[in-house]
């Protein structure tokens, strides 16, 4: 344990070291909070304060004849040394959030050493209108309604995911037919989806109810501020916590079913016991350390407030091992079509239309996009723009759409539409069914009454039900062989012919690439 803490605080210092000079600088997609926008601007005041006692130790070696304005920090911005009648120009500090960072600030130096003075107010004048950018309200109004929209959709779909997700895992779990590997890794998959709706849920709803308990006006948000405790504080901040944590396994879950997937195709020899467990440690346990990584660099070098909002480069911590597994995913789902195209056309050369080739290879293709999570990286290259901008309105409406609605597709074609889940649950139905005509049969036969079969009447106590006898014959006809896609299963499997008599032999095997 020691030789862990020793690591940890030692990691914690390189990232200090690593840090602390690119605090100074605003990322285009960062939001600071106040108290990150105070510590970013401590941070140019000392600087500033340095650059002046050096100018004044300067001056006492080499005193200046010229008139020249001295170094000063107005709160804003470091100005540097003036000569008499000059305009300064200095550019918009980046590390004011809202200013705009292509213009300038202007002073003039004036005579006897002194910056120009605003007449009757004592104060040295300074245009700052190029960096300042004002908003209308009807941009203001814009912008909300396009946030409101982005909340709607992103809420819609992570609440239908979380139900269609939540009762299959309830399937996958309830028959133990369907106890597999691959279902296993099924499992872990649709609870990380389950995890990461629940995350953004309660994130939310701890985020907004903050948010509803200020009020408007820099002097009520101060008030507001101040009412919340410490024990809050840190509440919120777990809460942000664990949606990072839940966010990145969710990552790394999809990345272990392109793994899973991946070796079953080029591995002749995979043990299942000892790859799984392997795969779950990659799954749960890779995100938790760079999760807390980041949890401690981050109370170490900017605890501020409620850790909604990123903090420098900091979320880098978390973001490249994210990014890296999806890009490594990506790299797997090519590999694999490569591998469903030459085994495709090996096999059907000769026998299918090219266009029934590609037809077969793009529903693969739609199949397996939803498991690797390929929408991410259509724009996992382009950076965050400005919010305005039309580029980043598309983007954001994409990618909440798609990440809100992927646990969503995933839940259909690997539990809805997969032959076994579907053979096991008519087998379930018909049981059921069964179990109430004879209850049924029994009930109105000790009664001396006439039996009701499926919507058959019988007035003969030992007669067939019709209507059974039919769904008996259907179930025990003989099963065409059908093409299975990659991770799909046809609604009819060679298992049905077992319904009625409930065998207990495993069905839940691999059946990953047919192409006859």
């Amino acid at each position: 344990m020691e030789g862990l803490s020793w690591a940890v605080a030692k990691l914690v210092t390189l990232a200090a070291a690593f840090f602390s000079p690119t605090l100074a600088v605003v990322d285009t997609d960062d939001v600071l909070t106040r108290d990150e926008q105070i510590f970013l601007l401590s941070q140019a005041m000392r600087r500033c304060q340095t650059e002046i006692i050096a100018h004044k130790s300067k001056l006492k070696q080499q005193p200046s004849n010229g008139s020249i304005c001295p170094p000063q920090w107005d709160g804003i911005i470091c100005w540097p040394q003036g000569s008499h009648n000059q305009l300064v120009s200095v550019p918009c500090p980046e590390y004011i959030y809202d200013f705009n960072h292509q213009g300038f600030a202007h002073r003039r130096c004036g005579s006897l050493s002194m910056w120009l003075q605003v007449p009757c107010t004592n104060r040295t004048w300074a245009n700052y209108s190029e960096c300042v950018t004002f908003v209308s309200p009807s941009e203001r109004v814009q912008k909300k309604e396009v946030f409101k929209r982005l909340w709607l959709i992103y809420t819609v779909g992570y609440s239908i995911s979380l139900a269609t997700l939540l009762i299959a895992l309830c399937i996958l779990c309830y028959f133990k037919r369907l106890h597999c590997t691959r279902n296993y890794i099924h499992i872990h998959l649709f609870t990380s989806f389950i995890c990461r709706a629940g995350s953004i849920f309660l994130k939310d709803a701890i985020l907004y109810s903050r948010e509803d308990e200020g009020i408007p006006g820099d002097e009520a948000g101060e008030i507001a501020t101040s009412r919340v405790t410490e024990f809050q504080w840190a509440g919120c901040k777990v809460v942000v916590t664990l949606f990072l944590y839940f966010l990145a396994t969710n990552h790394y879950w999809i990345l272990v079913e392109g793994l899973y997937l991946h070796s079953l195709i080029f591995m002749a020899y995979l043990s299942d016991r000892s790859y799984f467990w392997a795969l779950t440690i990659i799954g749960w346990g890779l995100p938790a350390v760079f999760v807390s990584v980041w949890a401690s660099v981050r109370v170490s070098l900017a605890d501020t407030q409620c850790w909604d909002l990123s903090a420098g480069h900091m979320k880098w911590i978390y973001q490249t091992p994210i990014l890296a597994a999806t890009l490594v995913n990506f790299i797997l789902f090519l590999n694999i079509l490569r591998v469903l195209a030459s085994k495709l056309w090996e096999t059907n050369t000769g026998k299918l239309d090219p266009r029934q080739q590609y037809g077969k290879l793009l529903k693969s293709t739609l199949v397996l996009m939803p498991l690797f999570g390929v929408h991410y990286v259509v724009f996992m290259a382009i950076p965050y723009t400005e919010m305005t901008g039309l580029l980043w309105q598309i983007q954001m409406h994409y990618e909440m759409f798609f990440n809100s609605s992927q646990g969503f597709f995933v839940a259909i074609i690997y539990c809805f539409c997969n032959g076994e889940v579907q053979a096991e649950v008519r087998k379930f139905w018909l049981r059921r069914s069964l179990s109430h005509d004879l209850k049924q049969k029994s009930r109105m036969t000790s009664t001396g009454g006439s039996c009701h079969y499926g919507g058959v009447l019988s007035h003969t106590t030992n007669s067939v039900c019709l209507s059974m006898a039919a769904r008996s014959k259907h179930l025990t006809a003989p099963v065409q062989s059908t093409s299975y896609l990659p991770g799909y299963f046809s609604s009819v499997s060679p298992s049905d012919s077992n319904l009625l008599q409930g065998g207990t032999e495993q069905t839940c095997g691999h059946s990953l690439i047919h192409t006859q």
